[in-house]
């Protein structure tokens, strides 16, 4: 099960379980939007492998218990501030990869 993490590892912007903007790699590392595209060009700074959107979990209880009220968010955020020339480092070989070829 997903932690839906509270906020963005590199900058701390509070993602809630509703967040449109939060994006996930495999390992669930968690980054808003704006970063995973102006700061780490869709490679996963821990991993190295891309990103997708994270999905929402449903507020409500639609079908069979479901949703935050059984299955609460994260609470406590992993803020790792990322050093942008470490990272475009690291990613220049990776960000012209299609992640599933990574």
């Amino acid at each position: 099960m997903l932690e839906l993490r509270p906020s963005c590892e590199h900058c701390d912007k509070a993602l809630p379980p509703e967040a449109t903007q939060a994006r996930i790699c495999s390992y669930e590392c968690t980054f808003c939007a704006t970063c995973v595209e102006e700061v780490l060009a869709n490679v996963c700074p821990n991993c190295g492998g891309g990103f997708v959107p994270r999905p929402v979990r449903p507020a409500k209880n639609w079908k069979n218990n479901n949703y935050l009220g059984t299955d609460p968010a994260a609470t406590v955020g992993k803020h790792r501030p990322v050093d942008p020339v470490a990272h475009a480092r690291f990613a220049a070989s990776l960000k012209a990869m299609a992640p599933e070829r990574r």
